[in-house]
């Protein structure tokens, strides 16, 4: 049960660092608090090419995987400790 762990911690590092960078690549769609500091010059508003939606589909498989390592942990940690 110990090499699970480990390898759910390992993973959970990874998708981690890889869905900050993901959601660090999207665009900014205007109104937030990247046009306080000069970011509201966007010329593209509503256009979404393909990098993009292929960047958002990444996104959220990534983001779901990282909710199920979570959820795995969560579980590991509950029923390790009644044994």
């Amino acid at each position: 049960m110990e090499i699970l762990k480990i390898i759910l911690l390992v993973l959970l590092g990874l998708t981690s660092l890889l869905l900050t960078l993901l959601i660090l690549l999207h665009k900014g769609r205007g109104g937030g608090m990247s046009d306080m500091f000069g970011g509201g010059m966007s010329t593209s508003m509503g256009s979404s090419g393909v990098a993009e939606k292929n960047l958002n589909r990444f996104t959220v498989i990534l983001g779901v995987s990282w909710g199920v390592v979570i959820i795995a942990l969560g579980l590991i940690q509950r029923f390790a400790g009644e044994s």
